[in-house]
């Protein structure tokens, strides 16, 4: 059985890049999992959704959530304030 979500990507070890791929069944997971792909530089290859991939808006919004997500955090350790804080004054999100 194929899980839902599947994300290809890579790790560059030197010169040579290591594709990786990470599977699940819960979007949230995948923004999670997005986010840590994002805060640690590696190279997105591919989002797909039930075998298929995602179109380019598709994997673009997923991706704009994930940045989103690590930019709060960011600013929210950064500032020293609240999630409701960052939102209210930022507007990323929550």
């Amino acid at each position: 059985m194929l899980a839902k979500y599947h994300v290809e990507y890579a790790m560059n070890l030197g010169r040579n890049a290591h594709v990786n791929h990470y599977q699940s069944d819960d979007p949230v997971a995948v923004e999670e999992f997005l986010v840590h792909v994002l805060e640690h530089g590696y190279r997105l290859h591919a989002i797909r959704h039930e075998g298929v991939e995602l179109s380019r808006a598709e994997s673009d919004k997923l991706v704009k959530t994930a940045a989103g997500i690590l930019a709060a955090r960011h600013l929210c350790a950064s500032l020293g304030i609240k999630p409701e804080e960052e939102h209210f004054r930022f507007g990323f999100t929550a």
